[in-house]
């Protein structure tokens, strides 16, 4: 049985989700406040998290940016928010966010969404590492390394440059990785992808002669080395 702590101070909305996973049959200890759930998670052992972003104590955005300097990425985060703008959905998944949820939800994408990253942890732990030239990615520890320098990338930055790896060479439109980076949660119209790309830019090319991310103007990207 896989064990979720829920941080949610609406008590309508938190005895809504808790039943609802228990149905599903999930073992989960809830949190009313920000910093009653950074204690739980410091002390617990859990699988899984789900935190609201607007609480008493600490915001969520808060409790996932400590977790995710003390324990890394290990523990999968998913947010439950009524900020549902690009700009409140860029700052959760910079905080280190895996995935990121807009009030009201369906409850059964909900579920989904949890399964899919307990899945994607599992096979985290399972992957070889993937590279690309002198560029080398560790699932585990969400770091990047390119020649002799490392660097630090959030959920979101790792998945997009693990899916750019494995499809080196091929030109990627924006629709494709919102469909399969981002999992169709944003509207089409975003910028979320662009943003992302800059972000990586700025890790993994900027100070290189060699660039691995190419623009394919009016279409998407595509990643690997100029030959």
């Amino acid at each position: 049985m896989k064990r979720i702590l829920l941080a949610e101070d609406e008590e309508n909305i938190a005895d809504f989700v808790c039943r609802g996973l228990e149905s599903f049959g999930f073992d989960v200890d809830r949190a009313r406040r920000g910093d009653e759930a950074w204690t739980k998670l410091q002390q617990g052992d859990y699988d899984l998290a789900l935190l609201d972003i607007r609480m008493p104590g600490m915001t969520g955005l808060e409790v996932c940016s400590h977790l995710r300097e003390e324990r890394g990425y290990a523990l999968p985060v998913l947010m439950l928010t009524a900020l549902g703008t690009t700009d409140d959905i860029v700052l959760g998944l910079q905080a280190g966010a895996d995935d990121y949820m807009v009030k009201p939800f369906k409850f059964t994408e909900l579920v989904a969404r949890i399964n899919a990253l307990l899945r994607r942890v599992e096979s985290y732990r399972q992957a070889a590492p993937l590279t690309c030239g002198d560029l080398s990615i560790n699932a585990a520890t969400h770091k990047a390394r390119r020649q002799d320098t490392e660097v630090e990338l959030s959920t979101k930055e790792y998945r997009l440059l693990e899916y750019l790896i494995r499809h080196e060479g091929e030109t990627l439109t924006r629709r494709q990785l919102l469909r399969d980076v981002w999992d169709k949660d944003f509207d089409t119209n975003t910028n979320v992808v662009d943003v992302y790309v800059r972000y990586l830019r700025q890790k993994i090319d900027e100070g290189f002669d060699q660039k691995l991310i190419h623009t394919i103007v009016g279409v998407g990207y595509c990643f690997g080395r100029e030959e």
